[in-house]
């Protein structure tokens, strides 16, 4: 699975994202949020050349468990896994390439 463009519904536990195998972002933000919005287009640019990098939006907010666990204060955030362990976040990307250079790091050789 690659980019996604509907949030989880609903969101996984943090034991299952700390059990994932292999590359997987999340990307923590809500549906009216004008931030979130604006990076949606380089977002979905970068993640065009990481087919095998599992993309998953969570709806982020006061009471949401996965986003307090991963200490979410600002949207977008992405945070960049690899086997459920996180080796890079972005906080409000504004270029295409701090994404790919992210998911370059976590995604595995062709």
């Amino acid at each position: 699975m690659a980019f996604s463009d509907r949030f989880a519904d609903p969101e996984p536990q943090r034991a299952q994202v700390d059990a994932w195998p292999g590359p997987a972002v999340l990307e923590f933000g809500t549906a009216w949020c004008g931030f979130c919005r604006g990076a949606q287009p380089l977002i979905a640019a970068a993640f065009a050349g990481h087919p095998g990098v599992h993309h998953l939006k969570i709806e982020d907010g006061s009471g949401r468990r996965l986003g307090r666990s991963f200490g979410i204060k600002l949207w977008p955030t992405l945070v960049f896994l690899r086997d459920g362990r996180e080796m890079a976040r972005l906080v409000r990307p504004a270029r295409e390439a701090d994404v790919a250079r992210a998911l370059a790091a976590i995604d595995p050789p062709a």
